[in-house]
């Protein structure tokens, strides 16, 4: 077993599920689980922001004329920190629970499910946890303020167009080399990729990118084959296109292709910095899970405790 299989399969763990998958489950060890509750300030949130939220949706209008959530319901949900609910308060975010997270998706998604998948995206399956969780202090410093406030909207892309959403398949790569930027050389990553389906692509302002990282030149002697890498890309740098939009289930929220060719950006634009190039596939397994679950709010609940 390599190195990277071994460290994805220690990440994170497997809670009341191993339990359930081994056939005979001990269902009292679930029945001891508390019922998660939302603060006052979550409540508060519910019952107000939520609620207006909701009354300024019109879901016809949505999927059956605009094809989009309205300008007024997109700034609202900026202004309200709707996408930095998961963020820590001192970076400027809610710092709600993921209970409270997977309570206002559910509630959302009673007027509207482009809208809940607008909201749900940007707190689970985006760069925002990864950063939360491994980025370095500059990154943090930098990216969360501004991704709790909407003034950067994200995207996560994993999905490649050659193995779906299997991580371990995917062809999108990066090679490390010398390269411009800013008016400098500097040594980088020269990147190719090819995503489908990653909702709010095509309006997402900065990329959260697995890809797999080469170094055939030894630049940082950890070998040719670095292994899966997640890393911040600008999507206004030259080479970054957004295709042809997708419409899942006939459900307008943003969800589309984005490829990139020859996209070069410094080494610190990895999640983390260099020590976590090649880690990728633990940062995913770790990071990833709360998000596939937030689909699911009640296990996303009990998974809160």
């Amino acid at each position: 077993m390599s190195e990277t299989e071994s460290e994805a399969l220690e990440a994170g763990e497997v809670w009341w599920e191993a339990e359930l998958f081994s056939g005979n489950p001990e269902w009292s060890k679930l029945l001891k689980v508390k019922a998660p509750k939302l603060t006052e300030e979550e409540q508060t949130f519910l019952d107000g922001p939520c609620q207006e939220l909701c009354g300024m949706i019109d879901d016809w209008a949505i999927n059956e004329h605009d094809a989009d959530l309205s300008p007024e319901v997109w700034q609202f949900m900026r202004d309200k920190k709707f996408f930095g609910m998961i963020i820590p308060k001192k970076f400027g975010g809610l710092g709600f629970s993921a209970f409270a997270h997977s309570e206002v998706v559910r509630f959302i998604s009673t007027r509207s499910v482009a809208a809940a998948v607008t909201v749900m995206v940007p707190n689970s399956l985006g760069p925002g946890e990864l950063l939360h969780m491994f980025g370095t202090d500059t990154q943090q410093d930098y990216w969360l303020p501004r991704l709790a406030d909407g003034r950067e909207l994200p995207a996560f892309g994993l999905t490649s167009d050659e193995a779906g959403s299997d991580a371990s398949a995917m062809i999108d790569d990066g090679v490390i080399e010398m390269g411009t930027w800013q008016d400098e050389e500097v040594l980088g990553i020269r990147l190719n990729w090819a995503k489908r389906y990653i909702t709010l692509a095509p309006v997402c302002t900065v990329l959260g990118l697995a890809f797999n990282l080469r170094d055939p030149d030894g630049h940082l002697d950890l070998g040719e084959d670095i292994g899966i890498t997640c890393a911040l890309i600008p999507a206004d740098l030259p080479g970054v296109e957004t295709g042809r939009r997708h419409i899942p289930s006939q459900t307008m929220f943003m969800n589309g292709p984005t490829t990139g060719k020859d996209v070069f950006v410094p080494l610190d634009h990895i999640i983390g910095g260099e020590e976590y190039a090649g880690r990728g596939w633990m940062m995913l397994m770790s990071a990833l899970a709360a998000g596939r679950g937030s689909r699911y709010p009640q296990w996303a609940a009990l998974r809160s405790r």
